[in-house]
């Protein structure tokens, strides 16, 4: 499908963003001059899209929370939609692009996936200056004097390759200190999240000199700042610190900025990109990785906290083939309808629902139709949410534009006028210990009975405890398959045992990744990668979208 041409300058006036404050990159996405805008004032509603445990291909919560932002846009509103930037690791991996689908998409799409305006090459370049600055610092033996064994910052890059996941770095003569080193994919980097997190340049400059790269020799935590790296990295961070604005296939504008992964980090696009849709439209859009499980839950805990970004109404975006799946369906016939697995497969959408309710915001259901729904498995989903009620509406953006965005789109106003905007609870209060934090995440969300750490994690929260880290918030970095640690036990299992591995502090960016069951930070491509149906063409990208 070709995309349809779109000057910025016109989608920037939609949202009363005066051409001064653009920095175009070409006809058809730009970066947000923030600083033209004045202060942002957080002025609209924030819609939270959340989803059900997802297939491998995903439920559609891009392509929702789209169509949503184009169906408010078609009745009137002054909407926009805040989405983060798609990685290169799934795009030529499992999942594929990041941009949404058919009509319900992002415009330009192939460009808005590779590469877009260089955020994602420019917060892999800080995170491994950084890299390269503790390996100087330990060849040339400058204080503080770093333990080459404690050293926890990896390398990064932007794509799936296990084979990088565990290093030795500095052999050969005159190449430093020989240690264990890595690669994480560029999502799940801190500086990522720091960046995401940042509510402007004095916080990023603060947060970045506070990423713990390890321990000294006399075991105190060493920082970026000791190594003397801020300052590097800011330079590198510059343009990358400022949202993109780009359209959707509809015309609605779209604010696009950072991409952490929400099984291995917090999952939402950035602070900055949220407020400045807050301060430019009626009703912002932000969509929030994975199920509510992960990016729900930690778009509560980590990111609003109760304040200002607290959402005033959350989507719960549900598919047939995902239901079909936790109703015991093989991954290989969820495209097939099956009444009887839908209703079996229904404790999971019922579950995140509840879940989703636990933070005291209002929440509807949205189904992505897909071509095969029977209309009886509908019914089956309306009469169940119906039952448990909450609002429904089907979606079909993808095949029907707006137009098929118009019902969700209503149903979302409709809850908005009937609750007034209010801030957001949590599952845990802030000056809970690490432990309760991560109990109370794993029984009231996940359902587990206990959580159970291994020794070198028991170890690890003792000493993240005793160093004064305690009271950050905790980050799951969990399988999104499943409420479990454990990616095979689909549906709404409860009584189990999630099991933590170990913590990484990302004290820069302000919590504590718990790595649960065999999550890892640097994903592996599948037997048959994407990669393998990307092209070019006649000078056309095909094969991303």
């Amino acid at each position: 499908m070709t995309d349809p041409s779109f000057d910025i300058v016109d989608i920037g006036a939609r949202l009363g963003v005066p051409a001064t404050a653009l920095r175009p990159y070409g006809r058809d996405k730009a970066k947000l001059e923030l600083a033209a805008l004045g202060p942002l004032a957080e002025r609209g509603a924030l819609v939270l899209v959340s989803g059900i445990t997802p297939t491998a291909a995903g439920e559609g919560k891009t392509t929702t929370a789209i169509g949503l932002a184009d169906g408010l846009t078609r009745l009137g509103r002054r909407a926009a939609v805040v989405l983060r930037e798609p990685s290169l690791g799934p795009i030529f991996g499992q999942k594929g692009g990041g941009t949404g689908f058919g009509r319900s998409r992002l415009v330009p799409t192939a460009d808005i996936n590779l590469h877009f305006t260089g955020d994602f090459h420019a917060i892999a370049s800080a995170h491994n200056l950084l890299a390269a600055l503790i390996d100087n610092h330990l060849h040339h033996g400058l204080t503080p004097t770093l333990d080459p064994e404690r050293i926890t910052w990896k390398r990064t890059m932007d794509m799936n390759d296990r084979a990088l996941r565990q290093l030795e770095v500095g052999r050969g003569k005159g190449n430093g200190p020989v240690r264990a080193g890595g690669f994480d994919i560029t999502a799940a980097s801190e500086i990522m999240a720091i960046l995401a997190l940042s509510d402007g340049p004095d916080d990023l400059r603060a947060r970045l000199g506070r990423i713990v790269i390890g321990r000294t020799v006399d075991g105190r935590a060493a920082t970026a700042a000791d190594v003397g790296a801020v300052g590097s990295m800011m330079a590198l961070l510059r343009d990358a610190m400022l949202p993109n604005l780009v359209a959707t296939h509809e015309g609605t504008p779209a604010i696009v900025h950072c991409g952490p992964f929400a099984n291995i980090a917090h999952g939402t696009a950035s602070v900055v990109a949220m407020k400045a849709g807050l301060h430019l439209a009626e009703v912002s859009v932000v969509e929030c990785g994975f199920g509510f499980d992960l990016g729900g839950e930690k778009f509560f805990d980590l990111v609003a906290r109760g304040g200002p970004l607290s959402p005033a109404a959350v989507v719960i975006i549900a598919s047939l083939r995902a239901l079909r799946l936790h109703g015991g369906v093989a991954p290989d016939r969820v495209a097939t309808p099956d009444l009887a697995a839908v209703q079996a497969g229904l404790p999971n959408l019922l579950r995140h629902l509840d879940n989703a309710r636990l933070f005291g915001r209002p929440v509807v259901i949205a189904l992505n139709a897909f071509a095969g729904d029977s209309a009886e498995e509908v019914a089956a989903v309306r009469a169940a949410v119906t039952a448990a009620d909450a609002g429904f509406a089907v979606i079909d953006a993808p095949a029907r534009g707006a137009d098929g965005g118009v019902e969700l789109a209503q149903l979302v106003l409709d809850t908005l006028a009937a609750h007034p905007k209010a801030a957001a609870g949590t599952v845990y209060p802030a000056d809970a210990s690490l432990r309760t934090k991560l109990e109370l995440v794993a029984t009231k969300i996940y359902r587990a009975t206990q959580v159970v750490l291994s020794d070198e994690a028991t170890a690890q929260l003792a000493d993240l405890e005793a160093a004064g880290w305690g009271h950050l918030p905790v980050c799951m970095a969990k399988t999104p398959a499943s409420f479990t640690d454990d990616p095979t036990r689909p549906g709404a299992p409860d009584g189990h045992t999630l099991t933590v591995r170990r913590f990484e502090l990302a004290a820069g960016a302000g919590f504590i990744v718990a790595l649960c069951g065999a999550i890892v930070r640097m994903p592996g491509l599948p037997k048959q990668p994407r990669a393998f149906d990307i092209d070019l063409v006649d000078g056309e990208i095909v094969g991303v979208g």
